[in-house]
C-alpha cells in the first residue's frame, strides 16, 4: 500500500508540474499571470510594473513591482488614473499597470514592440479607451504594450518638500518616471511574450506624443528604445512662467511655487498631510497648477530644443508629424476680435507679423487663424524637431501631415474644415468600426496604410515596404512630408512661409529681450 501511495504521490507531483503552467501562462517579475488565448493572439490586460504609488510612495518615483502568489488572471483593464472631470468610479491612485498583445506562438520569436503612450493634456487619459485596442495592429506581426502613468498633480506636482525628500533633489514628472519605469519593464519581461527588447518603438498623441519628444531628450530613458513615433507632439518651446500651447514648460522653481500655491488651495500646510488626504478628495486636473512636465534638471535637463543643438538626445528614427486642422479643436477666439487679443496677449512684440503670417477674416475666424494654434502647438514643434535632428543626428527623420476628413460643401459653415486634433488615433490602431455609414471607404484604406507605415517603422526603423507608397526621410535639403489622406503622397512643408515666422518668434524667445519679455 505504501509503494502505490508513492507511486500515486509520484504521478500528481509529475501532472501538477506538467500542467504549472497552462496556455496563456506567462512567467513575469512579480510571479505568473494568465493572459487571454484568441485564435492568433495572446493578450494581457492589467499587468503590474511597478508597485501601487499610494499613501508613503504618493509622490514618489514608481517602485519595484510586489510580488504575488498564485496565478494572476490578467483579463480585464485596470482602473484609469485618478483624475479630475467625472466622479471617481472606474479611477484608481493604484493605477501602474500595462497591457500586452502578441502574437508570437513561442518566446523566441523576437518580434518588434509598439509601446503606446495615451494623451490627455497629461491631465486625463487611460489605456482602456476602446481605440487603444492594440490587437489589429498587433497582427501585422508586433507586439504591442500600452503603458499607464500618473496624470495630474498626482502625477506632476513640484513642491520643495518633495525635492528636499528625493535622492536627485527634484519633484514633479512622476508621471515620466512611470513611462520609464514601464520601458525598464519592457526590457526585462518582454521576451517572455515574443517580443525583442532590443527592438522598442515608443508612440503616442498628443500628451502622448510630448511625452515620446521628452523620452528623446530624456538621458534617463536612453537605451529603453529604439525608435519613436510622435503624433500631433514635441517638446521644444522654451520655459515660461505664463504658459501657452507650446510653451508648456515651467522650471523647477517656478513650478515648486505653483506646488506651494496647491498646498495652501487644500488647505494644509505640508506634504505630509497631503499624503494623508484620499485621492478622490484632492483637486486635479488642468486649471489647478502643476499639471504638465517640467524642466526639473534631470528626467528633462533642460530646454529641449537647445539639448538637441548640442546634439544631447536619444539618437533614434523618428517618424512625427501633426493633423491639419488641430486649431479646430483649440480655439483662439471665437470672434475675430477676440483672436486678435488673445494673439497679442501671448505674442507681445511679436503678434502683428504673427497676425499677418496668419490672418483673421473680418467677421470669422477661418482656418487660416486656426493654423496660428495648431502650428503653435503641434506643426513647429513638429517642424523644428525634423530639422533639429536631421542636421545634428545620425537617424532617419520622417515627417508625415493628416489630412483625412469629410468634403463639405462651399457654401457649408464646415466647408474650410480639416482634422481636428486626436482624429488620428483610430486611424493609427485600425479600429475604425466600418460598419458606421460615417466612415467612408477611403478612411478605412488610409487607415490600414498607416497601420503598415506605423508597424513597418517598428520593424524595420523606416516604415517603407511592400503595397505603400514609398516614404522618403525628411532632410533639410530635401523636406519630404507624407500626407495621409484621402492616399498617401509626397507634399511639401505645410504653410512652410508662416511656419518660418513661428519660428523667428520662437528664436528671439531664446534671446536676452525675449527672455525678460515672457517674465
Amino acid at each position: 500500500m505504501k509503494n502505490i501511495n508513492l507511486i500515486l504521490l509520484t504521478l500528481l507531483a509529475l501532472l501538477i508540474g506538467s500542467c504549472s503552467q497552462q496556455p496563456g501562462q506567462v512567467k513575469v517579475e512579480g510571479g505568473l499571470i494568465q493572459g487571454v488565448v484568441t485564435d492568433d493572439l495572446l493578450i494581457f490586460k492589467g499587468v503590474p510594473f511597478a508597485a501601487p504609488p499610494t499613501e508613503d510612495l504618493r509622490w514618489k518615483a514608481p517602485q519595484p513591482v510586489e510580488k504575488w502568489p498564485g496565478v494572476l488572471e490578467t483579463f480585464e483593464y485596470a482602473p484609469a488614473p485618478m483624475q479630475g472631470g467625472e466622479p471617481a468610479s472606474g479611477k484608481s491612485e493604484d493605477c501602474l499597470y500595462l497591457n500586452i498583445w502578441t502574437p508570437a506562438k513561442s518566446a523566441k520569436e523576437k518580434l518588434p514592440v509598439l509601446v503606446w503612450i495615451y494623451g490627455g493634456g497629461f491631465s486625463f487619459g487611460s489605456t482602456s479607451d476602446p481605440v487603444h485596442n492594440g490587437e489589429h495592429l498587433a497582427r501585422k506581426g508586433v507586439v504591442v504594450v500600452s503603458i499607464a502613468y500618473r496624470v495630474g498633480q498626482l502625477g506632476f506636482l513640484a513642491h520643495p518638500e518633495l525635492s528636499a525628500e528625493s535622492p536627485n533633489g527634484v519633484s514633479g514628472n512622476y508621471g515620466l518616471l512611470d513611462q520609464i519605469a514601464g520601458l525598464e519593464w519592457i526590457q526585462r519581461n518582454i521576451s517572455e511574450f515574443g517580443g525583442d527588447p532590443d527592438n522598442v518603438t515608443i508612440f503616442g498623441e498628443s500628451a502622448g506624443g510630448i511625452s515620446v519628444s521628452m523620452l528623446c531628450a530624456s538621458p534617463v530613458a536612453k537605451g529603453l528604445f529604439h525608435g519613436a513615433i510622435s503624433q500631433s507632439g514635441g517638446s521644444f518651446g522654451p520655459t515660461r512662467p505664463t504658459t501657452y500651447p507650446g510653451e508648456n514648460m515651467k522650471t523647477l522653481q517656478q513650478a515648486e511655487q505653483d506646488g506651494i500655491a496647491y498646498v495652501n488651495r487644500v488647505g494644509v500646510s505640508s506634504i505630509e498631510e497631503l499624503r494623508q488626504i484620499d485621492a478622490t478628495e484632492l483637486p486635479l486636473g488642468m486649471g489647478m497648477g502643476g499639471a504638465w512636465p517640467i524642466v526639473d534638471g534631470y528626467v528633462i535637463p533642460g530646454d529641449q530644443y537647445e539639448l538637441y543643438e548640442m546634439g544631447k538626445f536619444n539618437d533614434v528614427p523618428v517618424l512625427i508629424g501633426y493633423n491639419s486642422d488641430e486649431g479646430l479643436s483649440f480655439p483662439g477666439g471665437r470672434t475675430p476680435q477676440d483672436y486678435i487679443d488673445n494673439v497679442n496677449r501671448r505674442f507681445g512684440p511679436f503678434a502683428d507679423k504673427l497676425l499677418k503670417a496668419y490672418p483673421v477674416g473680418e467677421t470669422s475666424v477661418p482656418r487660416s487663424a486656426r493654423n496660428l494654434m495648431r502650428d503653435a502647438a503641434f506643426g513647429w514643434p513638429t517642424w523644428a524637431w525634423a530639422n533639429l535632428q536631421s542636421e545634428v543626428g545620425s537617424s532617419p527623420v520622417f515627417f508625415y501631415y493628416f489630412d483625412q476628413h469629410p468634403e463639405f460643401a462651399e457654401d457649408s459653415p464646415q466647408a474650410d474644415h480639416g482634422t481636428p486634433h486626436g482624429v488620428d488615433v483610430p486611424f493609427v490602431f485600425m479600429n475604425l468600426n466600418a460598419d458606421d455609414p460615417n466612415v467612408s471607404e477611403s478612411d478605412l484604406e488610409i487607415s490600414e496604410i498607416m497601420g503598415t507605415y506605423w508597424t513597418n517603422f517598428a520593424k524595420y526603423g523606416h516604415p517603407n515596404g511592400e503595397g505603400v507608397t514609398e516614404w522618403p526621410k525628411f532632410t533639410k535639403e530635401n523636406p519630404n512630408v507624407m500626407y495621409l489622406g484621402p492616399n498617401a503622397y509626397l507634399g511639401p512643408v505645410p504653410d512652410e512661409a508662416s511656419l518660418k515666422v513661428m519660428d523667428a518668434y520662437y528664436k528671439w524667445r531664446r534671446t536676452p529681450e525675449g527672455k525678460d519679455w515672457a517674465k
